[in-house]
């Protein structure tokens, strides 16, 4: 094997040697002029210094070729092969920046004490106390721009948030010079960023806040934390990006507070991704697609609020809306998409807001840890006071596939007493999962947790095997097969205050003398032409198993 063959496959190797003085190949580019030619529309980060060295500070340099290209009406930052270690990055209006193959862009370590280091988190007073500490802030990343307009980072590059905080333990406003994102984006418009690749993004990967016409295309991630967040933003598209985020989410549309106003998340398409918080961090970037050991340690790394998962403290990794959500989410489609060994869907509107008009089709999901479906109404209500609670409601799923998942939560679509979800239709789907349930099991009540924060496992084990419905309106399953891969004594399906459900066509397994319809105060209910259920129609049971 070749010298540089070696190189690439050591390249992401964790725990191994820092990349930044490891004797990466590169051929530093002859000596370069100290200014760009005049006229130029396209200007080289090393004519303006930078070494690309991966051991000196480039960001002056840098800094300087962008505020170069600003004054001259526009242009394309270029940067070579190299490895440009980089305090703050100061995105501009009219400007993109191009990362060539073999071009880094390496997070440099804060400074140990003194002054220096990324920008200092700004003040967002007094919103700060409605939202996670992380969405109050966006100078104090790697690179990071606020209200501005046509702006891209492009190219197969590669930004590394190796100096990047993961965002826990004492705020980053406490440790001046300390840096938390990879990209931070604010009030801007007409954005692109398109084919490079992330590899520990620090808290967010992309923090995005209040940026409309979007399009993240054609990214790999490779994450400690969130992937990508999509705070307030307005005619977004994701495309064809890849996300390996075990201990935090892959892809998240957010609705918060820190705009000072309530702004909702809509016109969103979210296509032809993969999602997954089973690989080693690197492992999806390098190609190597290496599991985690289950029997790891990672009490050092785990995301807090996960802790209690069963057995696991990695494989989150998933496609979740929320849980900020002040301003909720309308008109969003999610499709062709593929989640492994992670969380499946999460919808969550818990601050008041509504989140509606969804299409979710064409999903495959393999070996997932937690529900396959979560659509959850709650009142945690972290924002404004007065604010009435939210609703969420018009949600179709449709031709979702899912294999060896988790046994013990299955899906759970749950609003909660005198709010209920409404007009959910599910469509051709098929879900297995391990099986084991018992009859124990099937007896449980969960609670209502209407505060708390919302997660699908945080009502712990569930009486159900397929769905679990509670305080719904207009529940719509049509060719739904729930399929455990060994015998489970809980009911395939149960429903409590549940008013206008319709069943056709589901195929649930047959235990002895385990129903396969659980109801609870429901009301308007049918089934017809599904396995083991006769055809049945209730005005309203009280309490009735079929």
């Amino acid at each position: 094997m070749s010298n540089d063959s070696l190189a690439r496959r050591n390249f992401f190797r964790i725990g191994g040697a820092s990349l930044v003085g490891a004797g990466f190949p590169f051929q530093p580019l002859p000596a370069q002029p100290t200014s760009a030619p005049a006229n130029s529309a396209v200007f080289d980060v090393k004519y303006f210094g930078a070494t690309g060295d991966g051991k000196s500070l480039d960001t002056p340099a840098i800094n300087q070729a962008i505020e170069s290209a600003r004054a001259s009406g526009g242009g394309t930052v270029r940067f070579p092969a190299g490895s440009y270690l980089c305090y703050s990055i100061h995105l501009k209006s009219n400007v993109a920046l191009y990362l060539e193959p073999g071009a880094i862009i390496v997070a440099a370590d804060p400074p140990s004490s003194g002054s220096g280091g990324y920008d200092e988190a700004e003040s967002n007073a007094p919103w700060e106390s409605y939202q996670d500490f992380g969405h109050n802030h966006w100078h104090n990343s790697l690179l990071w721009g606020e209200s501005l307009e046509n702006v891209s980072i492009l190219g197969p590059g590669l930004i590394w948030g190796r100096g990047l905080s993961r965002g826990f333990g004492a705020p980053v406003a406490e440790h001046p010079g300390v840096g938390n994102k990879a990209i931070a984006l604010k009030n801007c418009h007409n954005v692109i960023l398109r084919d490079f690749s992330i590899l520990k993004g620090g808290h967010f990967g992309i923090l995005a806040t209040g940026v409309d016409n979007f399009t993240i295309d054609n990214l790999k991630i490779d994450t400690d934390r969130d992937g990508i967040d999509i705070d307030c933003c307005r005619n977004v598209r994701v495309s064809n990006c890849s996300v390996n985020s075990p201990w935090d989410d892959g892809i998240c549309p957010k609705s918060s507070f820190a705009l000072g106003y309530a702004r909702a998340t809509e016109n969103l398409t979210i296509t032809n991704c993969y999602v997954t918080g089973i690989y080693q961090l690197g492992a999806l970037l390098d190609g190597t697609f290496k599991h985690f050991d289950a029997n790891a340690d990672f009490s050092e790394i785990s995301n807090p609020h996960v802790k209690d998962a069963p057995s696991r403290k990695y494989g989150i990794g998933r496609i979740k809306f929320g849980t900020e959500s002040n301003g909720g989410f309308k008109n969003i489609t999610v499709s062709n998409c593929v989640f492994e060994g992670c969380f499946g869907f999460a919808l969550e509107t818990v601050d008041g807001a509504p989140l509606e008009d969804v299409t979710i089709s064409n999903i495959a999901m393999r070996d997932l840890v937690a529900s396959p479906l979560f659509l959850r109404l709650g009142s945690r209500m972290r924002g404004p006071s007065g604010v009435p609670v939210g609703s969420l409601r018009r949600v179709l799923i449709t031709n979702l596939s899912c294999s060896n998942a988790d046994s013990n939560f299955g899906c759970i679509l749950a609003g909660i007493p005198g709010h209920p979800i409404e007009d959910i239709q599910l469509r051709d789907i098929y879900l297995q999962h391990r099986g084991g349930g018992t009859r124990e099991d099937a007896a449980l009540q969960p609670a209502e947790l209407e505060t708390k924060y919302p997660e699908p496992i945080m009502f712990g084990r569930m009486p159900s095997q397929g769905f679990f419905i509670r305080h719904a309106r207009n529940i719509s399953l049509d060719n739904v097969e729930i399929a455990p891969m060994k015998e489970d004594l809980r009911p395939a399906f149960v429903l409590k205050d549940v008013h206008g459900a319709e069943f056709a066509r589901v195929r649930a397994p047959h235990a002895k003398d385990v129903p396969t319809f659980a109801l609870t105060d429901v009301s308007g209910f049918t089934v017809y032409r599904s396995r083991n259920v006769p055809d049945t129609q209730l005005d309203h049971v009280d309490q009735q198993s079929l």
